[in-house]
């Protein structure tokens, strides 16, 4: 299925990766296809390392294509590698590399207990059903995506203060942005054990560049080494970055702007992490309605520069200085 649903045709994209042979980890080693776990002697956090939620998004796959035929492995706890959708990554085609996000709707949309739970049945439902005991068990869940659109890399952490203290401790990609989801459904991300304000599970997605480029591989990389060596799981390994060092920035999502009309149109070709410096600036036209910066520097978070109806079309950021926390994410774990 096209990631697209705008009506004007999408420009031409630079397919730079190809599709790794996942032929050895298809069957898995844990009782669910495409998810291979390998556990420590000692004790610690289980962490999940999750990619082709969206089958078209190939780095996150490449990334831990790359780490298994190497043998990284924990030195404590859990670690999971899954191949998420691997029916809709089976379909990629680089010649039309926009349509095989997903087959019948979007795996990232179906994360709520209410859809789980219902008669609905589609591909997608089948999978996550499949793979909900595993999301209902892991401590630590890092979802890998990439983008369509041109759009600095950045971690979305949820919604809690776990979450937030360990994406900002991630380190990379330097921005970490919080926000409520979209109104076509819940992510991953969003599932409930990982939003509750009284737990202690922590999901978050990186969005580490565009889909199909080499350095998005590498951005994808370095999120999985910060995580990976900010929970003490691996010593240092020749096929993970040093850990990032540097600030990193939070932002709070305040807008979430959906697509009412089929003709939502942005006033220019607006990058992701774009930063517009004054309070009312008009950036985009739903129909008749004005959609406009909400205050200074207000961060553009993933616009979509050809949304279809009822998707969202961007969502708008404020920076802030989080509340430091005395609390360590994962404390029961160190």
């Amino acid at each position: 299925m096209t990631e697209s649903g705008a009506t004007l045709p999408l420009p031409r994209f630079d397919v730079q990766l190809a599709a790794p042979d996942i032929a050895p980890w298809r069957a898995g080693n844990a009782g669910i296809p495409g998810v291979m776990t390998f556990r420590a002697d000692r004790p610690g956090p289980h962490v999940a390392l999750f990619a082709a939620t969206h089958g078209n998004e190939l780095a996150g796959v490449v990334a831990l294509d790359r780490l298994l035929r190497v043998g990284l492995r924990p030195r404590r706890g859990q670690l999971s590698f899954v191949f998420h959708h691997l029916e809709a990554f089976d379909s990629f085609d680089p010649n039309r590399p926009t349509e095989s996000r997903y087959i019948d709707e979007d795996l990232n949309r179906v994360w709520a207990a209410e859809v789980l739970d219902g008669p609905r049945q589609s591909r997608e439902l089948k999978r996550a059903r499949a793979l909900r005991p595993l999301v209902d068990r892991v401590d630590v869940l890092l979802d890998l995506h990439s983008m369509l659109w041109p759009s600095d890399p950045l971690i979305l952490s949820g919604p809690t203060a776990r979450g937030r203290d360990l994406a900002l401790a991630i380190g990379a990609p330097p921005t970490v942005v919080a926000d409520d989801g979209h109104a076509a459904g819940r992510r991953m991300m969003d599932y409930a054990r990982f939003t509750a304000p009284d737990g202690d599970a922590i999901a978050m997605l990186v969005e580490a560049g565009q889909h199909w480029a080499h350095s998005t591989v590498d951005v994808t990389l370095a999120a999985i080494s910060g995580l990976l060596h900010r929970l003490a799981m691996v010593d240092p390994h020749p096929a993970l970055p040093p850990p990032p060092i540097g600030p990193s920035r939070f932002a709070e999502v305040t807008h979430t702007i959906t697509a009412r009309c089929g003709d939502f149109a942005f006033l220019q070709s607006f990058r992701g992490g774009e930063v517009v410096p004054r309070r009312n600036t008009l950036i985009a036209l739903d129909g008749d309605q004005e959609i406009r910066t909400q205050y200074d520097d207000c961060l553009l978070v993933m616009p979509s520069l050809r949304p279809s109806r009822g998707h969202t079309a961007v969502r708008l950021a404020r920076f802030i200085a989080p509340e430091p926390t005395t609390r360590r994410p994962l404390d029961r774990h160190e």
